[in-house]
């Protein structure tokens, strides 16, 4: 099942877990064997250090290509055992790598080696403590409120995840500051909450812009494995919409996520307009509940398990 009205959807970093994908890589040789290349891409077992306590699951560096790796065994199996074959992807920040891999926009091998770069550069943007990011939930919020209030801070608006969820990041102490402006700003909002949120660096930030030119270079190496034409059933992070233009443009929106706003309630958006049923794949479910907000129906597969209930669902009841 699954066709030209469903879309698939991948967490990011932080969705990351002990024994992710492990029910998958046993169920379907498919799955076994993307993390095979995997480690023979990345010279580690990445199923060994996906499927334990291994510590170096929460380094960036480590934790990038083990949740794509992990993704896309996860869709593997569901192709094969379910014929899953949606017609639009987004992935939200790392997610969005996973969601090229699924288009058929970048292989799956090349894209292991870029996200490990990726997460190596992020985790030595800068110096352990000196950045954070914090979420600032409430209702209705609008991004436009933010560039007045962060307009002298070293801070910048990571992600717009759903009207009720904005993320921030930046420079610790601009961050802390960020937050006593917003709680009095935003005083007469009795479900205002801060969350700080346990991250290693201060992501999609203007701190992550000294790595920018290393990452393109790495972007560069890998160019002609990029297809733009299927890469445009991709929604983007850094525009909002669907990937557009040829490879350049692609590479260029890649480039600038790391430092750019993650715009997924523009993404979210976009899948919902042109799909009937969106499919959330991955170790975790967090982009569930931020389609809820937009009150879009979301199917969460994050086990074997779950994939047998969700489809055997969906094929009584397709959500619309």
């Amino acid at each position: 099942m699954g066709g030209q009205r469903d879309a698939a959807v991948f967490p990011g970093q932080g969705a990351q877990r002990p024994g992710m994908g492990r029910d998958f890589f046993e169920a379907e040789a498919e799955s076994r064997q993307v993390y095979e290349e995997a480690s023979d891409m990345l010279g580690y077992d990445v199923a060994a250090l996906c499927f334990s306590d291994d510590e170096r699951l929460n380094l960036t560096e480590y934790t990038q290509p083990c949740i794509v790796t992990t993704e896309i065994a996860m869709l593997r199996a569901l192709q094969r055992r379910w014929d899953f074959q949606p017609a639009l992807f987004g992935g939200h920040s790392l997610g969005e790598y996973t969601a090229l891999v699924a288009a058929g926009a970048l292989p799956f091998g090349a894209t292991v080696r870029i996200v490990r770069e990726r997460g190596r550069l992020m985790q030595g943007a800068v110096p352990p403590g000196v950045g954070a990011m914090t979420a600032v939930i409430a209702d209705e919020l609008d991004p436009e409120w933010f560039p007045e209030i962060l307009s002298d801070l070293a801070v910048d608006v990571a992600n717009v995840n759903s009207p009720q969820q904005i993320v921030l990041s930046g420079e610790a102490l601009a961050v802390a500051e960020a937050e006593r402006r917003l709680q009095a700003a935003l005083a007469d909002r009795h479900a205002l909450r801060l969350v700080h949120l346990n991250v290693s660096a201060p992501f999609h930030s203007r701190l992550m812009a000294p790595i920018l030119a290393d990452f393109a270079a790495v972007l560069q190496e890998l160019a002609g494995d990029l297809d733009p034409v299927a890469a445009a059933r991709v929604t983007s992070n850094y525009r909002g919409g669907f990937h557009q233009g040829g490879t350049e443009a692609v590479l260029t929106a890649l480039i600038r996520q790391i430092s750019g706003s993650v715009q997924w309630r523009q993404n979210m958006a976009s899948l919902a307009a042109g799909s009937e049923a969106i499919w959330e794949i991955g170790p975790g479910r967090p982009l569930k509940a931020f389609f809820q907000t937009l009150g879009v129906s979301v199917n969460a597969v994050t086990t074997f398990t779950a994939a047998e209930r969700a489809f055997a669902k969906a094929e009584a009841a397709p959500i619309r």
